[in-house]
Protein backbone atom coordinates (compact mmCIF):
# COMPACT_ATOMS: atom_id res chain seq x y z
CA UNK A 1 0.00 0.00 0.00
CA UNK A 2 1.72 3.22 -1.14
CA UNK A 3 2.23 5.65 1.74
CA UNK A 4 2.17 9.23 0.45
CA UNK A 5 2.13 11.20 3.71
CA UNK A 6 5.80 11.62 4.59
CA UNK A 7 5.21 15.26 5.54
CA UNK A 8 3.21 14.02 8.54
CA UNK A 9 5.62 11.26 9.50
CA UNK A 10 8.27 9.62 7.35
CA UNK A 11 8.68 5.86 7.59
CA UNK A 12 11.44 4.80 9.97
CA UNK A 13 14.73 4.75 8.07
CA UNK A 14 16.57 1.38 8.20
CA UNK A 15 19.58 3.10 9.78
CA UNK A 16 17.32 4.53 12.49
CA UNK A 17 15.97 1.07 13.23
CA UNK A 18 19.47 -0.39 13.50
CA UNK A 19 20.72 2.43 15.72
CA UNK A 20 17.63 2.24 17.91
CA UNK A 21 17.98 -1.47 18.55
CA UNK A 22 21.71 -1.20 19.20
CA UNK A 23 21.36 1.70 21.63
CA UNK A 24 18.63 -0.10 23.56
CA UNK A 25 21.38 -2.53 24.56
CA UNK A 26 24.17 0.01 25.02
CA UNK A 27 22.45 3.28 25.94
CA UNK A 28 20.00 2.46 28.69
CA UNK A 29 22.03 3.92 31.59
CA UNK A 30 22.02 7.48 32.94
CA UNK A 31 24.54 9.53 30.89
CA UNK A 32 25.03 11.81 33.91
CA UNK A 33 26.60 9.00 35.99
CA UNK A 34 30.32 8.34 36.22
CA UNK A 35 30.32 4.53 36.29
CA UNK A 36 31.03 2.44 33.20
CA UNK A 37 27.47 2.15 31.89
CA UNK A 38 26.90 5.87 32.42
CA UNK A 39 30.11 6.77 30.59
CA UNK A 40 29.09 4.55 27.69
CA UNK A 41 25.72 6.29 27.52
CA UNK A 42 27.42 9.70 27.65
CA UNK A 43 29.64 8.77 24.71
CA UNK A 44 26.58 7.81 22.69
CA UNK A 45 24.80 11.05 23.60
CA UNK A 46 27.82 13.21 22.78
CA UNK A 47 28.34 11.45 19.44
CA UNK A 48 24.67 11.94 18.53
CA UNK A 49 24.88 15.63 19.43
CA UNK A 50 27.99 16.10 17.30
CA UNK A 51 26.34 14.39 14.32
CA UNK A 52 23.15 16.40 14.64
CA UNK A 53 25.02 19.68 15.07
CA UNK A 54 27.06 18.98 11.95
CA UNK A 55 23.86 18.41 9.97
CA UNK A 56 22.23 21.55 11.37
CA UNK A 57 25.33 23.68 10.88
CA UNK A 58 25.91 24.76 14.47
CA UNK A 59 28.22 23.97 17.38
CA UNK A 60 27.48 20.89 19.46
CA UNK A 61 27.12 22.99 22.61
CA UNK A 62 24.44 25.08 20.87
CA UNK A 63 22.13 22.08 20.30
CA UNK A 64 19.87 20.23 22.75
CA UNK A 65 17.47 17.35 22.26
CA UNK A 66 13.81 17.70 23.23
CA UNK A 67 10.87 15.27 23.55
CA UNK A 68 9.34 16.51 20.26
CA UNK A 69 9.58 19.14 17.56
CA UNK A 70 6.62 20.96 19.09
CA UNK A 71 8.40 21.08 22.45
CA UNK A 72 11.50 22.43 20.69
CA UNK A 73 9.43 25.21 19.09
CA UNK A 74 7.68 26.11 22.35
CA UNK A 75 10.92 26.06 24.35
CA UNK A 76 12.68 28.15 21.72
CA UNK A 77 9.97 30.77 21.53
CA UNK A 78 9.37 31.07 25.27
CA UNK A 79 13.09 31.15 26.05
CA UNK A 80 13.87 33.77 23.42
CA UNK A 81 10.96 35.98 24.43
CA UNK A 82 11.93 35.76 28.10
CA UNK A 83 15.57 36.48 27.31
CA UNK A 84 14.58 39.67 25.47
CA UNK A 85 11.69 40.79 27.67
CA UNK A 86 13.46 44.09 28.43
CA UNK A 87 13.81 44.77 24.71
CA UNK A 88 10.20 44.25 23.68
CA UNK A 89 7.20 41.95 23.84
CA UNK A 90 6.23 41.58 20.18
CA UNK A 91 6.66 38.42 18.14
CA UNK A 92 6.48 38.44 14.33
CA UNK A 93 5.30 35.26 12.57
CA UNK A 94 4.18 34.35 9.08
CA UNK A 95 0.54 33.47 8.52
CA UNK A 96 1.43 29.94 7.38
CA UNK A 97 3.60 28.78 10.27
CA UNK A 98 3.06 25.35 11.78
CA UNK A 99 0.37 25.29 14.45
CA UNK A 100 3.03 24.85 17.15
CA UNK A 101 4.39 28.32 16.34
CA UNK A 102 0.94 29.90 16.04
CA UNK A 103 -0.23 28.34 19.31
CA UNK A 104 2.85 29.70 21.07
CA UNK A 105 2.11 33.13 19.61
CA UNK A 106 -1.51 32.90 20.80
CA UNK A 107 -0.30 32.00 24.28
CA UNK A 108 2.06 34.97 24.23
CA UNK A 109 -0.79 37.27 23.20
CA UNK A 110 -3.04 35.87 25.94
CA UNK A 111 -0.34 36.73 28.46
CA UNK A 112 -0.30 40.36 27.32
CA UNK A 113 2.25 40.15 24.52
CA UNK A 114 1.83 41.45 20.99
CA UNK A 115 1.79 39.43 17.77
CA UNK A 116 2.30 40.60 14.19
CA UNK A 117 1.26 38.16 11.48
CA UNK A 118 2.92 38.60 8.09
CA UNK A 119 0.68 37.65 5.12
CA UNK A 120 1.72 35.43 2.23
CA UNK A 121 0.96 35.44 -1.48
CA UNK A 122 -0.94 32.79 -3.42
CA UNK A 123 2.14 30.56 -3.59
CA UNK A 124 2.39 30.51 0.21
CA UNK A 125 5.63 32.49 0.49
CA UNK A 126 6.18 35.69 2.44
CA UNK A 127 7.64 38.72 0.74
CA UNK A 128 10.99 39.36 2.42
CA UNK A 129 10.48 43.13 2.20
CA UNK A 130 7.06 42.90 3.84
CA UNK A 131 8.51 40.74 6.61
CA UNK A 132 11.32 43.24 7.09
CA UNK A 133 8.79 46.08 7.35
CA UNK A 134 6.97 44.16 10.10
CA UNK A 135 10.15 44.29 12.19
CA UNK A 136 9.89 48.09 12.32
CA UNK A 137 6.91 48.63 14.60
CA UNK A 138 7.49 52.30 15.44
CA UNK A 139 5.67 53.09 18.65
CA UNK A 140 3.75 49.79 18.69
CA UNK A 141 6.36 48.01 20.80
CA UNK A 142 9.76 46.60 19.90
CA UNK A 143 10.05 43.14 18.36
CA UNK A 144 11.59 40.51 20.63
CA UNK A 145 11.52 37.56 18.22
CA UNK A 146 10.68 36.66 14.62
CA UNK A 147 9.64 33.20 13.41
CA UNK A 148 9.71 31.82 9.87
CA UNK A 149 9.52 28.22 8.68
CA UNK A 150 12.11 27.04 6.18
CA UNK A 151 9.44 25.34 4.04
CA UNK A 152 5.71 24.94 4.40
CA UNK A 153 4.35 21.67 5.70
CA UNK A 154 1.14 21.74 3.63
CA UNK A 155 2.08 23.08 0.22
CA UNK A 156 5.88 22.66 0.21
CA UNK A 157 6.74 26.28 -0.61
CA UNK A 158 10.21 27.31 0.52
CA UNK A 159 10.47 30.59 2.40
CA UNK A 160 13.11 33.29 1.78
CA UNK A 161 14.88 32.51 5.04
CA UNK A 162 18.27 33.95 4.08
CA UNK A 163 16.76 37.32 3.08
CA UNK A 164 14.56 37.49 6.17
CA UNK A 165 17.49 36.49 8.39
CA UNK A 166 19.50 39.37 6.97
CA UNK A 167 16.63 41.77 7.68
CA UNK A 168 16.40 40.44 11.22
CA UNK A 169 20.14 40.88 11.71
CA UNK A 170 19.91 44.47 10.53
CA UNK A 171 17.01 45.10 12.94
CA UNK A 172 18.73 43.34 15.83
CA UNK A 173 15.95 40.74 16.11
CA UNK A 174 16.68 37.02 16.54
CA UNK A 175 15.05 34.69 14.00
CA UNK A 176 13.69 31.27 14.95
CA UNK A 177 13.38 28.87 12.01
CA UNK A 178 11.09 25.85 12.11
CA UNK A 179 13.08 23.49 9.88
CA UNK A 180 11.03 20.35 10.51
CA UNK A 181 10.13 19.79 6.85
CA UNK A 182 13.44 20.68 5.24
CA UNK A 183 16.26 19.59 7.56
CA UNK A 184 16.43 16.10 6.08
CA UNK A 185 17.16 17.64 2.68
CA UNK A 186 19.90 20.02 3.77
CA UNK A 187 20.96 22.74 6.22
CA UNK A 188 19.01 25.98 6.44
CA UNK A 189 20.87 28.81 4.74
CA UNK A 190 21.18 32.25 6.28
CA UNK A 191 22.04 33.73 9.64
CA UNK A 192 19.25 32.27 11.76
CA UNK A 193 19.46 32.56 15.55
CA UNK A 194 17.38 29.59 16.70
CA UNK A 195 16.28 26.45 14.86
CA UNK A 196 13.83 23.68 15.73
CA UNK A 197 13.17 20.34 14.05
CA UNK A 198 11.57 16.94 14.60
CA UNK A 199 13.13 13.54 13.91
CA UNK A 200 10.00 11.78 12.67
CA UNK A 201 9.89 14.15 9.70
CA UNK A 202 13.17 12.81 8.26
CA UNK A 203 12.80 9.10 9.10
CA UNK A 204 13.91 9.12 12.71
CA UNK A 205 11.77 7.90 15.60
CA UNK A 206 8.87 9.90 16.98
CA UNK A 207 9.43 11.59 20.32
CA UNK A 208 12.73 13.32 19.50
CA UNK A 209 13.14 16.97 18.57
CA UNK A 210 16.10 19.31 18.52
CA UNK A 211 16.60 22.95 19.36
CA UNK A 212 19.66 24.96 18.37
CA UNK A 213 20.34 28.35 19.99
CA UNK A 214 23.30 30.28 18.62
CA UNK A 215 25.86 31.64 21.05
CA UNK A 216 25.14 35.25 21.84
CA UNK A 217 21.35 34.92 21.60
CA UNK A 218 19.67 36.08 24.79
CA UNK A 219 17.82 33.03 26.06
CA UNK A 220 16.15 32.28 29.38
CA UNK A 221 14.61 28.78 29.63
CA UNK A 222 11.11 28.86 31.09
CA UNK A 223 9.51 26.45 33.55
CA UNK A 224 11.22 24.06 35.95
CA UNK A 225 14.65 22.96 34.75
CA UNK A 226 17.45 20.64 35.77
CA UNK A 227 21.06 20.03 34.81
CA UNK A 228 20.24 18.05 31.66
CA UNK A 229 20.44 19.47 28.13
CA UNK A 230 21.80 22.80 29.37
CA UNK A 231 18.61 23.30 31.39
CA UNK A 232 16.61 23.75 28.19
CA UNK A 233 14.98 20.30 28.05
CA UNK A 234 14.62 18.86 31.55
CA UNK A 235 14.15 15.18 32.20
CA UNK A 236 15.92 11.94 31.43
CA UNK A 237 17.11 11.86 27.82
CA UNK A 238 15.51 9.38 25.44
CA UNK A 239 18.96 8.16 24.49
CA UNK A 240 17.99 5.31 22.12
CA UNK A 241 15.66 7.69 20.27
CA UNK A 242 18.28 10.44 20.15
CA UNK A 243 20.93 8.08 18.78
CA UNK A 244 18.52 6.78 16.13
CA UNK A 245 17.47 10.35 15.21
CA UNK A 246 21.04 11.50 14.68
CA UNK A 247 22.03 8.37 12.77
CA UNK A 248 19.04 8.65 10.44
CA UNK A 249 19.64 12.36 9.85
CA UNK A 250 23.18 11.61 8.74
CA UNK A 251 21.88 8.76 6.53
CA UNK A 252 19.15 10.75 4.78
CA UNK A 253 21.56 13.60 4.16
CA UNK A 254 23.92 11.16 2.43
CA UNK A 255 21.04 10.07 0.19
CA UNK A 256 19.51 13.52 -0.26
CA UNK A 257 21.05 14.57 -3.56
CA UNK A 258 20.01 11.45 -5.46
CA UNK A 259 16.58 11.16 -3.83
CA UNK A 260 15.85 14.87 -4.28
CA UNK A 261 16.34 14.63 -8.04
CA UNK A 262 14.32 11.42 -8.31
CA UNK A 263 11.39 12.55 -6.15
CA UNK A 264 11.32 16.01 -7.74
CA UNK A 265 10.82 14.36 -11.12
CA UNK A 266 7.95 12.26 -9.75
CA UNK A 267 6.31 15.31 -8.16
CA UNK A 268 6.76 17.29 -11.37
CA UNK A 269 4.87 14.49 -13.11
CA UNK A 270 2.01 14.72 -10.61
CA UNK A 271 1.89 18.52 -10.87
CA UNK A 272 1.70 18.35 -14.66
CA UNK A 273 -0.64 15.37 -15.08
CA UNK A 274 -3.28 15.99 -12.42
CA UNK A 275 -4.75 19.12 -14.13
CA UNK A 276 -4.73 17.22 -17.44
CA UNK A 277 -6.50 14.17 -16.01
CA UNK A 278 -8.94 15.83 -13.60
CA UNK A 279 -11.10 18.83 -14.61
CA UNK A 280 -11.39 21.82 -12.30
CA UNK A 281 -8.25 21.28 -10.23
CA UNK A 282 -6.00 23.92 -8.69
CA UNK A 283 -2.40 22.89 -7.95
CA UNK A 284 -1.17 25.13 -5.14
CA UNK A 285 2.24 26.14 -3.81
CA UNK A 286 5.31 27.50 -5.58
CA UNK A 287 6.11 25.38 -8.65
CA UNK A 288 9.86 25.99 -8.38
CA UNK A 289 10.90 27.06 -4.86
CA UNK A 290 9.47 24.06 -3.07
CA UNK A 291 10.31 20.85 -1.28
CA UNK A 292 11.17 18.12 -3.78
CA UNK A 293 8.79 15.48 -2.45
CA UNK A 294 5.54 17.39 -1.82
CA UNK A 295 2.63 18.54 -3.99
CA UNK A 296 -0.82 19.80 -3.01
CA UNK A 297 -3.91 20.26 -5.16
CA UNK A 298 -7.60 21.00 -4.62
CA UNK A 299 -10.56 19.63 -6.60
CA UNK A 300 -13.75 21.60 -7.16
CA UNK A 301 -17.05 19.94 -6.18
CA UNK A 302 -15.35 17.32 -3.98
CA UNK A 303 -15.70 16.49 -0.31
CA UNK A 304 -12.15 16.10 1.01
CA UNK A 305 -12.99 13.48 3.62
CA UNK A 306 -14.78 11.27 1.11
CA UNK A 307 -11.92 11.68 -1.36
CA UNK A 308 -9.36 10.58 1.23
CA UNK A 309 -11.46 7.54 2.18
CA UNK A 310 -11.85 6.54 -1.46
CA UNK A 311 -8.12 6.88 -2.11
CA UNK A 312 -7.47 4.83 1.03
CA UNK A 313 -9.72 2.08 -0.34
CA UNK A 314 -7.60 2.12 -3.48
CA UNK A 315 -4.49 1.69 -1.35
CA UNK A 316 -3.14 5.25 -1.15
CA UNK A 317 -2.45 7.08 2.10
CA UNK A 318 -2.59 10.85 1.57
CA UNK A 319 -3.44 13.91 3.66
CA UNK A 320 -5.74 16.92 3.26
CA UNK A 321 -6.25 20.49 4.43
CA UNK A 322 -9.98 20.55 3.63
CA UNK A 323 -12.30 21.61 6.43
CA UNK A 324 -14.26 18.36 6.27
CA UNK A 325 -11.12 16.44 7.27
CA UNK A 326 -10.48 18.65 10.31
CA UNK A 327 -11.91 18.29 13.79
CA UNK A 328 -12.43 22.09 13.83
CA UNK A 329 -14.52 22.05 10.61
CA UNK A 330 -12.51 25.03 9.34
CA UNK A 331 -10.22 25.00 6.31
CA UNK A 332 -6.47 24.81 6.77
CA UNK A 333 -5.03 28.10 8.00
CA UNK A 334 -2.36 27.74 5.30
CA UNK A 335 -4.85 27.48 2.43
CA UNK A 336 -6.88 30.28 4.01
CA UNK A 337 -3.85 32.58 4.20
CA UNK A 338 -3.00 31.80 0.57
CA UNK A 339 -6.56 32.49 -0.56
CA UNK A 340 -6.77 29.30 -2.63
CA UNK A 341 -9.42 26.63 -3.09
CA UNK A 342 -9.69 24.38 -0.03
CA UNK A 343 -12.38 21.85 -0.97
CA UNK A 344 -11.25 18.45 -2.21
CA UNK A 345 -7.72 19.19 -1.03
CA UNK A 346 -5.06 16.48 -1.33
CA UNK A 347 -1.47 16.63 -0.10
CA UNK A 348 0.89 14.07 -1.58
CA UNK A 349 4.28 13.83 0.12
CA UNK A 350 6.48 11.04 -1.18
CA UNK A 351 8.79 9.20 1.22
CA UNK A 352 12.30 8.15 0.27
CA UNK A 353 12.24 5.14 -2.00
CA UNK A 354 8.81 5.79 -3.55
CA UNK A 355 8.49 3.76 -6.75
CA UNK A 356 7.59 5.45 -10.02
CA UNK A 357 5.05 2.68 -10.60
CA UNK A 358 3.15 3.74 -7.48
CA UNK A 359 2.92 7.31 -8.76
CA UNK A 360 1.70 6.08 -12.14
CA UNK A 361 -1.02 4.01 -10.49
CA UNK A 362 -2.04 6.99 -8.34
CA UNK A 363 -2.50 9.01 -11.53
CA UNK A 364 -4.66 6.23 -12.94
CA UNK A 365 -6.83 5.94 -9.84
CA UNK A 366 -7.30 9.64 -9.01
CA UNK A 367 -9.49 10.70 -11.99
CA UNK A 368 -11.85 7.76 -11.43
CA UNK A 369 -12.14 8.46 -7.71
CA UNK A 370 -12.76 12.20 -8.17
CA UNK A 371 -15.36 11.58 -10.87
CA UNK A 372 -17.15 9.12 -8.60
CA UNK A 373 -17.25 11.54 -5.66
CA UNK A 374 -18.51 14.37 -7.88
CA UNK A 375 -21.25 12.17 -9.34
CA UNK A 376 -22.48 11.17 -5.88
CA UNK A 377 -22.58 14.84 -4.82
CA UNK A 378 -24.51 15.86 -7.94
CA UNK A 379 -21.80 18.20 -9.24
CA UNK A 380 -22.48 19.95 -12.60
CA UNK A 381 -20.71 18.53 -15.64
CA UNK A 382 -21.18 21.29 -18.22
CA UNK A 383 -20.71 25.05 -18.55
CA UNK A 384 -23.73 27.34 -17.99
CA UNK A 385 -25.88 27.98 -21.04
CA UNK A 386 -27.50 31.23 -22.14
CA UNK A 387 -30.46 32.14 -19.94
CA UNK A 388 -33.42 34.49 -19.95
CA UNK A 389 -34.34 33.97 -16.32
CA UNK A 390 -34.48 36.44 -13.43
CA UNK A 391 -31.66 38.92 -12.93
CA UNK A 392 -30.91 37.54 -9.47
CA UNK A 393 -31.30 34.29 -7.57
CA UNK A 394 -30.74 33.28 -3.96
CA UNK A 395 -29.35 29.87 -3.00
CA UNK A 396 -29.97 28.81 0.59
CA UNK A 397 -27.09 26.53 1.62
CA UNK A 398 -27.25 27.27 5.35
CA UNK A 399 -26.38 24.25 7.42
CA UNK A 400 -24.66 22.52 4.50
CA UNK A 401 -20.92 22.00 4.36
CA UNK A 402 -18.67 22.63 1.40
CA UNK A 403 -18.54 21.65 -1.38
CA UNK A 404 -22.37 21.72 -1.39
CA UNK A 405 -22.72 25.56 -1.40
CA UNK A 406 -20.33 25.74 -4.37
CA UNK A 407 -22.09 22.92 -6.19
CA UNK A 408 -25.47 24.64 -5.74
CA UNK A 409 -23.97 27.89 -7.04
CA UNK A 410 -22.61 26.13 -10.11
CA UNK A 411 -25.98 24.53 -10.80
CA UNK A 412 -27.88 27.83 -10.95
CA UNK A 413 -25.37 30.31 -12.35
CA UNK A 414 -26.68 29.43 -15.83
CA UNK A 415 -30.23 30.38 -14.78
CA UNK A 416 -29.39 34.08 -14.61
CA UNK A 417 -28.42 36.15 -17.66
CA UNK A 418 -24.94 37.59 -18.13
CA UNK A 419 -24.76 40.49 -15.68
CA UNK A 420 -27.18 38.78 -13.28
CA UNK A 421 -26.23 37.75 -9.76
CA UNK A 422 -26.51 34.70 -7.55
CA UNK A 423 -26.43 35.14 -3.77
CA UNK A 424 -25.34 32.09 -1.80
CA UNK A 425 -26.32 31.91 1.85
CA UNK A 426 -23.82 29.73 3.73
CA UNK A 427 -22.51 29.29 7.25
CA UNK A 428 -19.57 26.97 6.45
CA UNK A 429 -16.28 28.82 6.96
CA UNK A 430 -14.81 27.11 3.89
CA UNK A 431 -17.27 28.98 1.65
CA UNK A 432 -15.30 32.18 2.25
CA UNK A 433 -12.39 30.59 0.38
CA UNK A 434 -14.13 28.29 -2.03
CA UNK A 435 -16.72 30.61 -3.58
CA UNK A 436 -14.16 33.27 -4.62
CA UNK A 437 -11.85 30.47 -5.81
CA UNK A 438 -14.69 29.00 -7.89
CA UNK A 439 -15.29 32.42 -9.46
CA UNK A 440 -11.64 32.73 -10.44
CA UNK A 441 -11.51 29.21 -11.88
CA UNK A 442 -14.82 29.56 -13.78
CA UNK A 443 -14.36 33.13 -15.04
CA UNK A 444 -17.17 34.68 -12.99
CA UNK A 445 -17.06 37.83 -10.84
CA UNK A 446 -17.01 37.59 -7.07
CA UNK A 447 -18.84 40.70 -5.87
CA UNK A 448 -18.37 40.29 -2.14
CA UNK A 449 -19.97 39.14 1.08
CA UNK A 450 -22.15 40.52 3.84
CA UNK A 451 -23.90 39.25 6.93
CA UNK A 452 -27.09 37.40 6.03
CA UNK A 453 -30.37 38.14 7.74
CA UNK A 454 -31.04 35.31 10.16
CA UNK A 455 -27.40 34.20 10.37
CA UNK A 456 -24.65 33.04 8.07
CA UNK A 457 -23.01 34.96 5.26
CA UNK A 458 -24.39 36.11 1.91
CA UNK A 459 -21.86 35.64 -0.92
CA UNK A 460 -22.73 37.49 -4.14
CA UNK A 461 -21.50 36.28 -7.55
CA UNK A 462 -22.11 38.05 -10.86
CA UNK A 463 -22.26 36.05 -14.07
CA UNK A 464 -19.91 37.47 -16.69
CA UNK A 465 -19.68 34.55 -19.12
Amino acid sequence: MPYFDAASAAPLHPVARQALLASLDEGWADPARLYREGRRARLLLDAAREAAAEAVGCRADELVFTPSGTRAVHAGISGALAGRRRVGNRIVVSAVEHSSVLHAAESHAAAGGAVTEVPVGRTGAVDADVFAAALDTGDAGAVALACLQSANHEVGTEQPVAEVAEACRAAGVPLLVDAAQSLGWGPVEGGWSLLAASAHKWGGPAGVGLLAVRKGVRFAPQGPSDERESGRAPGFENLPGIVAAAASLRAVRAEAAAEEARLRALVDRIRARVPELVPDVEVVGDPVRRLPHLVTFSCLYVDGETLLHELDREGFSVSSGSSCTSSTLTPSHVLRAMGVLSEGNVRVSLPTGTAAEDVDRFLEVLPVVVAGVRERLGAPTSAPAAAQGPDSLVVDALGRRCPIPVIELAKVIGDVPVGGTVTVLADDAAARLDIPAWCEMRGQEYVGESAAVGGGVAYVVRRVS
